[in-house]
């Protein structure tokens, strides 16, 4: 008998595509990577933006703080009492020596801020900021310039010397300083109206806190104490002078000699002139204060000049000139006091005098091109030298 057929359970194996619900979810999963990956590329853009722009922006920052291509000579900085970083930041700029004045303000901000205190300051431009900084922060009493006077320059050109080295300093001031009745001078003798020969030359070192007053009371003080290791006023007593007339004669020795060996036997022959009241006939004191040049700027002759009287035209007037016509050195201060002695009777100078024991010096030339002398006793024998100066072509007009 047969069994009624059984129905034979089938059972459905699932898979995802059975599932319409999770078909649709394949689909949204797909577009969710697309739009995480764009998020991301946007996101590494901004990003990239970003460092960019602050790389930029510190770059930009860089160059305003570093040096540039070119640093120039050092320009003069005068701060006053009512500035301040900001308005100085401002005059920085406008004078080139830093680039840019906000961004100044904020280096020195983060620098730890700066006190400003008032003077004269040297600052090249196109320095980096971190040294323009440094030399702000350098009081003008630290900072020094070097200032230079050759011996044997008049006031007049001291002062220009004085404006040239130092610009910030004036000519006129220097001169005012040095001409007031104000301005004391322990050597400086009563009625006379000039520092003349009364400062000493020398290299000082000058801080931008010092003013032309100040720079002259400095050389007045180093003529004295010069004047007192050298025993001005007791060797000028013994030699008959005052200390101021040994000044004078020193300022004409340092203006006519050359040579160091020269001095004290052009000391000998101006005071055997002064002894004898015989006009002393020194080009150099002719020269002083007189324009040595024409409108046209073509040079005067010397011989022209001498006919000029002013009281300084030794060969117009007898004595001494009335002030010192240059300001001297040590050694000429040294010849001054300590003038050669007669020269020996063996000496050829002279061995052509009647009495060659009683031999003096009264004249002397130029006899080189290295600045040397020729001395002579006797006008004949001073002739002789002249004319071979003149052959030799070392003479002016």
């Amino acid at each position: 008998m047969m069994r009624p057929r059984e129905r034979v359970a089938t059972e459905w194996s699932v898979d995802d595509w059975d599932d319409p619900v999770g078909v649709a979810a394949v689909e949204p999963t797909r577009r969710q990577g697309r739009i995480v990956k764009w998020v991301v590329w946007i996101g590494l853009a901004v990003v990239l933006s970003l460092v960019l722009a602050a790389g930029a922006t510190g770059w930009w920052y860089i160059d305003r703080l570093t040096a540039g291509d070119e640093i120039g000579p050092p320009l003069q900085v005068t701060i006053s009492s009512t500035d301040d970083v900001e308005t100085l930041s401002v005059r920085l700029q406008e004078m080139g020596i830093v680039s840019d004045a906000e961004v100044f303000v904020r280096y020195v901000d983060w620098k730890g801020g700066l006190e400003l205190t008032p003077g004269y300051y040297e600052i090249p431009p196109g320095d980096h900021m971190g040294n323009v900084l440094a030399r702000l922060r350098t009081p003008p009493g630290q900072t020094y310039a070097k200032l230079t006077f050759p011996e044997g320059l008049t006031l007049e050109q001291m002062a220009v010397r004085v404006e040239d080295e130092i610009p910030r300093l004036s000519a006129d001031a220097f001169l005012a300083a040095a001409r007031s009745p104000e301005t004391v001078s322990s050597l400086r003798p009563p009625g006379a109206n000039s520092l003349e020969g009364l400062l000493f030359p020398d290299t000082y070192r000058v801080s931008n806190a010092e003013n032309e007053a100040q720079i002259v009371e400095r050389m007045i003080a180093l003529m004295e104490r010069v004047s007192g290791q050298e025993d001005l006023v007791e060797r000028a007593g013994q030699i008959g002078r005052t200390p101021y007339e040994v000044l004078i004669v020193a300022s004409m020795i340092e203006r006519e000699a050359k040579l160091d060996k020269d001095r004290p036997l052009i000391a000998s022959v101006i005071y055997n002139r002064l002894f004898i009241n015989m006009n002393l006939q020194i080009d150099a004191t002719v020269l002083y204060g007189q324009q040595t040049r024409d409108a046209n700027g073509d040079p005067i002759p010397f011989s022209q000049l001498r006919q000029n009287d002013t009281p300084y035209n030794t060969y117009l007037h007898t004595g001494l000139p009335p002030t010192p016509i240059a300001n001297p050195g040590r050694a000429s201060i040294r010849a001054a006091l300590n003038p050669s002695p007669p020269p020996p009777a063996g000496d050829p100078v002279c061995q052509e005098l009647a009495d060659p024991t009683n031999c003096s010096l009264f004249f002397y030339v130029l006899a080189d091109e290295d600045g040397g002398h020729a001395f002579a006793s006797t006008a004949e024998q001073h002739q002789r030298n002249v004319d071979a100066a003149a052959a030799a072509g070392l003479l002016d007009g």
